[in-house]
């Protein structure tokens, strides 16, 4: 049942593979065991070299007897399967503990890559922008991003977020995914609504990461649109005319107009980022972007990383009017 269970809602949400590991693990352990115990039985010892003729002879005989009754070479078949799961185990260790190094022991807050000449590159932009955040903005400050962000921007810049990977309000997640897909001076509005100071996005198009947040865009469009509030977000207008989603030159006008491409891709017309393909090359999404000649209204720029992963601009206070 355990087992059951736990194969569906892994299914579900993949986030759920660790409760699925222990009894795959069990189950797997049992059907090894199995498989193991059944060859052992075909195994046949060694005979003693003390052992008389006559009980040779005896053996000899019963085997011929009962020769009918086993398939030929068992002995050797069962020493060769027996030989093949060992060292699948043995090999499969080794895998494990080299997966572990590499996949699952690095943290997802410092990046590692492979140069082109097979030196490992390190990115660190995601602790520079932090650290940037906690020296260079008031205490009480507010930073709106998207939720995936929020523990590490609470913890490492010790900032207040809007919302973070434990905000349950849905409605409070889908005004922010508003703002970013809204145009600047809607998005201006709902920033002024909850009082934002900052506004925090990650963007990977120059060293070709790809957890960015261009490619998590359209959940914020679709999580933005559920609500009555968002009901003019539709996600359809993101797309092209053949239903693509694209930030080069066919990219639809309300993508190409909202704040999330602008924030991600301001100044980023003008640099060259793969040698031959004209400036503005998006190395994640392999296009030339489309909106490269553009400012900004009603935010500024406050500090980008060495490597464009994150970016992070200041909300301008509105005008004073009648003054």
């Amino acid at each position: 049942m355990y087992g059951v269970t736990s194969i569906y809602f892994a299914g579900v949400m993949v986030r759920l593979m660790l409760v699925l590991a222990p009894i795959m693990c069990i189950l797997g352990g049992i059907a090894v065991h199995g498989i193991i115990t059944g060859y052992m039985r075909n195994v046949e010892e060694k005979p003693d070299i003390k052992e008389t003729k006559a009980t040779t002879q005896q053996q000899k005989s019963k085997r011929e007897k009962s020769a009918d009754n086993n398939y030929p070479f068992k002995s050797e078949i069962a020493h060769l399967v027996i030989g093949m799961i060992t060292i699948f185990l043995v090999s499969y260790v080794f895998h494990c503990t080299w997966v572990t190094s590499e996949a699952y022991s690095s943290p997802s807050i410092v990046l590692a890559a492979r140069g082109g000449q097979g030196g490992r590159v390190i990115f660190d932009d995601f602790r520079e922008a932090y650290y940037w955040l906690r020296q260079n903005t008031h205490e009480d400050a507010k930073i709106m991003s998207w939720w995936d962000y929020g523990y590490q921007i609470t913890a490492m810049a010790n900032r207040t977020v809007l919302v973070d990977n434990n905000t349950w309000n849905n409605t409070h997640i889908s005004r922010v995914g508003q703002a970013m897909a809204s145009p600047e001076d809607h998005a201006y509005e709902i920033m002024q609504e909850l009082d934002v100071d900052y506004v925090l996005v990650i963007f990977g198009g120059v060293t070709g990461y790809s957890s960015d947040d261009i490619n998590k865009f359209l959940w914020m469009v679709r999580i933005g649109g559920s609500t009555p509030e968002g009901a003019h977000i539709k996600e359809s207008d993101y797309f092209t005319k053949n239903g693509e989603y694209r930030v080069d030159k066919e990219a639809s006008s309300t993508m190409k107009n909202c704040l999330m491409y602008k924030l991600c891709y301001y100044r980023f017309g003008g640099i060259m980022t793969e040698q031959g393909l004209g400036t503005g090359y998006d190395r994640v999404r392999r296009a030339e972007i489309g909106n490269k000649d553009f400012e900004l209204e009603h935010l500024e720029e406050a500090y980008t990383t060495e490597h464009w992963i994150v970016r992070i601009y200041r909300v301008k206070k509105p005008n004073n009017r009648g003054l």
